[in-house]
């Protein structure tokens, strides 16, 4: 009889939570791909993904209940603590403004994934950040909070580019309808952001990554999703340590907007 060989893979049990599903995708295919890469053919760590339609969290968005996105968000990460997670992250950035919300701890810590996009622009070197996500996330106090702790500066699209750009990603992106319509949007707000100063993009809808790659940038971008899914890989594989938070507010910083 043939016999499986001790699994030796996972240190921790990594649980995505999913809202979007296009950007879930990416970071369950980026994680898995990083363990082919480094741990061998088929191998990555385990993973589970739980995942409420995003749809179910739209009226409670459109109407800034909070409150009503976290209980959804709890039903998720409840799911997956009882599937043997460790450690969740949830790759969505405007999902954070209802992570942050007030609420009972969640049974298990979580990645935070503006804290992990801020320490990679630290890392690169880049000083100012132009942030490019849907308008909760680009009008939010997130991404803001999250530079301003590490002494970067941000910058946020104008008001009518902040309307196409998150159009864009939902009438679009999250429908998986990617066009060189869209690209051409937003590579030219990027353009202008560069010229208003800034160094760096961060493409913090987790969708936006399928659109503006590297390659088409005139600055380096800072993929959320694929630097989440790698932080969760190096969690999991016991190279960086289990995250803390469990939810709620994460401290209060005045923005460096310039």
């Amino acid at each position: 009889m043939r016999h499986l060989a001790t699994r030796t893979v996972s240190k921790q049990h990594f649980g995505l939570l999913a809202h979007s599903s296009e950007g879930a995708a990416l970071c369950f295919q980026t994680f898995c791909r990083e363990g082919f890469a480094r741990l061998g053919a088929h191998m990555h760590p385990d993973v589970t993904l739980d995942c409420i339609a995003m749809g179910e969290a739209m009226p409670a968005w459109g109407a800034g209940d909070y409150a009503s996105i976290r209980k959804i968000f709890e039903t998720s990460v409840d799911r997956l603590a009882k599937a043997g997670a460790d450690f969740f992250a949830c790759p969505d950035n405007t999902a954070h403004m209802a992570l942050e919300h007030d609420g009972a701890p969640f049974p298990i810590p979580a990645l935070h994934i503006a804290d992990v996009v801020a320490d990679a622009a630290k890392a690169q070197g880049l000083t100012k950040i132009a942030i490019l996500g849907t308008n909760y996330t680009m009008e939010g106090p997130v991404y803001p909070r999250a530079f301003a702790s590490r002494g970067l500066a941000h910058a946020i699209p104008e008001t009518d580019e902040r309307k196409d750009i998150h159009r864009i990603i939902f009438d679009e992106l999250v429908e998986g309808k990617f066009t060189d319509e869209a690209r051409q949007r937003y590579v030219s707000i990027i353009e202008r952001l560069t010229d208003a100063g800034c160094d760096g993009a961060a493409l913090v809808c987790t969708e936006i990554p399928l659109l503006v790659t590297p390659d088409v940038s005139p600055i380096p971008v800072l993929d959320s999703t694929r630097l989440l899914a790698r932080s969760a890989f190096e969690v999991a594989i016991g190279a960086a340590p289990l995250p803390t938070w469990r939810g709620g507010p994460v401290g209060q910083s005045e923005p460096a907007r310039a």
